[in-house]
């Protein structure tokens, strides 16, 4: 199982002081040198904490594969175009919340995003579809043309008690065996830590995790190269 490290909380400590450090770019680095297989960064709207800099320069400096998560946005498809990220994750996106709260809702959007990944097709730039772990988006997500999904696991790690836990590993199971059988990269991400991450080891369909926030925040005891290390061993016993 490959590990790619979401970098945006470097670059929220940063943005605390409105300072130049830490530097996510830096941190890319560090990252891959320690085993991650992926850097994802999210550039919102607000630019709340990627910049426009750090995306540019992150395409520059990342020698394995470079994740922009986006929203579907002109102006993001814009910027994805001039990049050209090895591959666009598209996610949801609501100003006022503290992170990312749900998969796309493919069903509403589905024409609309038909032709954003067009676009980005034409472009050479790979597309994952942030999803929710609900059979019908498998579908849709083929029918939207999409490379690769990542199934939210957001649910799965707020779980409330062991039943709630199994019940949520289990839709995210089903749904990754599905859009394996048919053809679709799966990878997963959000909330996921150094505990809950061990259960993923047994679905053999998920390919890949994203992980930022739980690494970020190991990394302040033992330093980044140290917290990056810890989790590919862990990902890798898989094997």
């Amino acid at each position: 199982m490959r590990l790619s490290v979401n970098v945006d909380h470097i670059a929220t400590i940063r943005e605390v002081r409105g300072e130049i450090e830490p530097d996510p770019v830096i941190a890319a680095g560090i990252c891959e040198l320690a085993g991650a297989e992926g850097i994802v960064c999210h550039l919102r709207e607000d630019r709340r904490h990627i910049n426009d800099r750090d995306v540019k320069l992150l395409r520059e400096v990342v020698k394995t594969k470079f994740d922009l998560e986006m929203a579907a946005t002109e102006e993001m498809i814009r910027i994805a175009s001039e990049v050209l990220p090895d591959l666009v994750t598209l996610v949801p996106e609501n100003r006022m919340e503290l992170t990312t709260e749900g998969g796309l809702d493919l069903r509403k959007n589905k024409s609309y995003l038909q032709n954003v990944v067009k676009e980005l097709h034409s472009k050479d730039i790979l597309v994952s579809l942030f999803i929710d772990p609900e059979p019908d988006n498998i579908d849709k997500s083929i029918e939207i043309g999409a490379d690769i999904i990542e199934i939210h696991t957001g649910k799965y790690a707020n779980a409330v008690g062991e039943k709630e836990q199994i019940n949520e590993l289990s839709k995210i199971g089903t749904v990754a065996r599905m859009a394996a059988e048919l053809g679709l990269v799966v990878t997963a991400g959000h909330g996921l830590n150094y505990y809950n991450i061990i259960p993923f080891l047994n679905i053999s369909e998920i390919q890949e995790v994203s992980i930022g926030h739980s690494i970020i925040s190991r990394a302040v005891f033992t330093g980044l190269h140290k917290a990056v290390e810890d989790m590919v061993k862990i990902l890798n016993s898989r094997l």
